[in-house]
């Protein structure tokens, strides 16, 4: 049986071969395997491409949890760890390189930022904390020709359930419930927000800093509850 960390090189390794596959000119991403709830360092991508043109801070976990709960405090300070602390970390180490290429960051929030739900209390805190960290430090980099901003998602199809106390059928429940409740019609997938981070990294939104991007198909609009007992 593959430990935890060999699937997490092998999901990279995959991801690393999709990209090589639409790229323009076939261009060979990196693969990189870290624990971004610890300080390591970007020797390896700096010692492979020379810079650094733009950092997407995309590490998230999510829990239910109740402030009643015995483990309240140890679920909410992991998750604050990866959701929070560890993009405080990449944009500080990042800074003297996006600097001298004026590249840009883009952080990876959720819709939960900006609304509450029942039993997600340390998600959304996380959340909402990233965005007024994207704000205050876009203010902090502008001076600098570095521009921040941050996508904030609904509903999107990745494995983030994997942490969560839910099986992986009743995982595809939620999602297929999700679905129905949306104006779009669907809960979204990894190249709705990619797409979004690419206009966000572009030229075409050189004058945008500073902002939080919605894309959720409608979940704020609808007041979508994605709460949970």
């Amino acid at each position: 049986m593959l430990s935890s960390l060999d699937v997490i090189a092998h999901n990279v390794s995959k991801i690393c071969e999709e990209c090589t596959e639409v790229s323009p000119k076939c261009l060979k991403a990196l693969p990189v395997v870290a624990d971004v709830t610890k300080e390591a360092d970007l020797d390896t991508t700096i010692k492979t491409f020379g810079k650094l043109d733009i950092l997407v801070n995309n590490s998230g976990i999510g829990s239910f949890s109740h402030i009643s709960d015995a483990e309240y405090f140890k679920t909410q300070r992991s998750m604050f760890d990866t959701n929070l602390n560890s993009v405080i970390y990449l944009t500080h180490k990042s800074i003297q390189y996006l600097e001298k290429t004026k590249g840009n960051i883009i952080n990876i929030s959720s819709v939960f930022g900006i609304q509450s739900a029942k039993g997600m209390s340390g998600y959304a805190m996380s959340k909402a904390a990233l965005d007024m960290f994207t704000k205050c430090i876009a203010v902090d980099l502008g001076s600098k020709g570095i521009r921040v901003n941050s996508v904030n998602p609904g509903a999107v199809r990745t494995n983030i359930m994997r942490n969560m106390p839910v099986t992986d059928e009743q995982g595809e429940a939620i999602w297929d419930a999700m679905d129905s409740k949306y104006p779009v019609g669907w809960c979204g997938q990894g190249v709705d927000i990619a797409n979004a981070v690419a206009y966000l990294a572009s030229d075409q939104a050189s004058f945008v800093t500073g902002t939080i991007l919605v894309a959720d198909g409608g979940h704020l609009a609808a007041n979508i509850n994605m709460g949970f007992d």
